[in-house]
């Protein structure tokens, strides 16, 4: 199913998501889904909070207004279908994916608001790319689901990378370079936990 996504945005990752996380996700459906939401809000979260700390930067102010409404809508999907399946939004712990590429962005600004891009253009492109790989191992209905998922989620890939461009004083390239070996690590080595952004399920055999 990548071949549904935009090849710039297969380029953009580092790597694609390994078969094993794959067959964890097709046997964890209410795990994926309880946290795919808690991702959905988070991102609204992060799209609000770069509207309230950037306001002199008008295109970023109607891109995140636009990304943070949309997220709120994936959200309230999601737990619909969490509804429908008769799910609990329970509590979970966070992957250490986000804060894994978080701490390493840079303190002082223009570089901080652009590593913060960057970031966000990897979250948003990894999740594209795991609806696209997710979509033969599911369902029917949730399937069906991811497959309306995959534009916007490529959108918004394309929109924080656009700010990052747009913002920077140098090229961006070293940073993606950077960032995109720190995403590799995380996704590919060993996790103790399944998420939707997690590694490799260690398993309590392995």
């Amino acid at each position: 199913m990548t071949d549904m996504i935009p090849q710039a945005l297969l380029d953009f990752l580092p790597c694609r998501t390994p078969q094993a996380w794959i067959d964890a996700a097709a046997e964890n459906n209410e795990i994926l889904l309880i946290d795919h939401a808690q991702c959905e809000k988070k991102a609204a979260s992060t799209a609000m909070h770069l509207l309230f700390k950037y306001v002199d930067r008008p295109e970023l102010l109607t891109k995140m207004s636009q990304l943070a409404r949309e997220e709120l809508l994936h959200f309230e999907q999601v737990v619909t279908l969490m509804q429908e399946r008769g799910i609990d939004y329970s509590r979970l712990s966070a992957s250490r994916y986000a804060e894994g590429l978080r701490q390493h962005v840079r303190g002082n600004e223009p570089g901080r608001l652009v590593d913060i891009l960057v970031v966000g253009a990897f979250i948003e492109a990894r999740s594209c790319e795991r609806f696209a790989s997710l979509i033969p191992f599911l369902d029917e209905g949730l399937a069906r689901y991811y497959r309306t998922l995959l534009k916007s989620e490529a959108r918004h890939f394309e929109d924080y990378l656009t700010l990052a461009r747009s913002y920077a004083e140098e090229d961006i390239a070293p940073r993606i370079q950077f960032f995109g070996e720190k995403e590799r690590l995380l996704i590919e080595s060993p996790d103790p936990e399944f998420r939707f952004h997690s590694g490799v399920l260690v398993t309590s055999g392995a």
